[in-house]
């Protein structure tokens, strides 16, 4: 019979030997320290440095119909801020309307013939300022910068050639919001919601598929069998593919129908390009699940690609507010490109004549990290 002392001894010598066992069994394997001890490193530098609430560096285009050495005064009293960076002149209303349709414009400043004339009689004159509603936020924001920039310039002119310090208004500005007029937040959240989901649900079901494989000692029996490994790979990613395409229905169809997105585009390039996502996000899984020894490895390495992934996308925050390095980044991000598929299609009615470089990149990707699996999984098996 053991007495108190000795039951709290052999207590603490169970408890060591097992915390030393499980100290050692995470250390010694290097694809657990670096999730362990790496991962947090990575996820704070991306937070750290992607992360950013200040809009700046609004893409803006100017349309000047007036032509005249006030006209450009006033375009470039936006460009000299670190608030919006001009980035083309259109001749016209219409090419700066495409502009924004392919989101290479955020906002556009309309400046109408005659403003010089109207300068000189002393008369107000409108300033159309045109802001992509897709982008709510960013929307709102560079709404307030212009209108700020705008008086503030007005209230020069006032007391530089009339020498009025006070309200007097010379420019007004005229604002029109394109794709979402009313600035839902849920019309601009939505579709990346959908794009997380996606990036979720795919990547966690096919990391896991080969380790669990092996963990439960069957994929060992599947490989003596007669199926190539071609046969076996893509018996692993069909099933998938088609849960994924029915989980893109899904939330398509209540996003359509609760929250009133539209869907503006062709629904079924909306389809094609989604199979295209699912192609980079399922390859992405399956890479992990042929480098993971264990279905917990697997879990952790998808949530330290999907954390990232999902800041560097431009979902959250602006990729022109982030660091020129994280920006480069963001190239090699297929959820940035299903981003801005998904919101051009639902919310602008954009074509495959505006998308077709997002769809390529796509595309590029998926059969990259398919190629990689493959190879992956060839080598761990062969």
């Amino acid at each position: 019979m053991l007495s108190g002392k000795d039951k709290a001894g052999y207590f603490r010598r169970g408890l060591s030997a097992l915390m030393r066992k499980e100290f050692i069994q995470v250390l010694r394997d290097r694809r657990m320290r670096f999730i362990v001890f790496g991962a947090p490193i990575v996820q704070l530098l991306v937070f750290g440095f992607a992360v950013t609430f200040d809009i700046q560096h609004i893409p803006l285009a100017v349309v000047d119909y007036d032509r005249s050495p006030a006209s450009r005064k006033l375009a470039s009293s936006l460009s000299n801020t670190v608030y919006f960076d001009t980035v083309g002149y259109p001749e016209s209303e219409s090419e700066a309307l495409a502009l924004m349709d392919a989101g290479k414009v955020s906002a556009v400043l309309v400046i109408p013939a005659g403003l010089y004339r109207h300068l000189g009689r002393g008369e107000t004159a409108q300033v159309g300022v045109w802001v992509d509603g897709s982008d709510a936020n960013t929307a709102n924001v560079a709404a307030k910068y212009a209108e700020a920039i705008i008086y503030n310039y007005s209230a020069d002119i006032a007391l530089e050639q009339y020498s009025v310090v006070g309200p007097m208004t010379t420019f007004v500005p005229r604002f029109q919001v394109w794709y979402n007029p009313e600035l839902k937040s849920t019309v601009f959240m939505i579709p990346g919601v959908i794009c997380l989901i996606l990036t979720v649900i795919t990547i966690i079901l096919t990391s896991t598929a080969i380790v669990r494989e092996r963990e439960m000692g069957t994929l060992e029996q599947v490989m003596v069998t007669p199926l190539s490994r071609l046969q076996f790979m893509l018996g692993k990613l069909i099933p998938y593919t088609i849960i994924s395409f029915i989980d893109v229905t899904l939330v398509i169809a209540l996003s359509y129908l609760i929250f009133s997105v539209p869907i503006r585009g062709n629904i079924f390039l909306l389809y094609f390009c989604s199979a295209l996502f699912l192609l980079t996000s399922l390859g992405i899984g399956l890479l992990i699940s042929t480098v993971s020894r264990t279905q917990q490895q697997a879990m952790l390495s998808t949530m330290f690609y999907a954390f990232p992934a999902i800041i560097l996308s431009g979902f959250m925050y602006p990729i022109a507010n982030m660091p020129r390095f994280f920006q480069y980044i963001t190239y090699a991000n297929p959820l940035r490109y299903f981003l801005e598929i998904i919101r051009g299609i639902m919310l602008k009615g954009n074509g495959i004549d505006v998308l077709w470089l997002q769809a390529l990149m796509l595309a590029v990707i998926g059969i990259v990290t398919i190629t990689l699996s493959s190879l992956r999984f060839q080598k761990r098996v062969g």
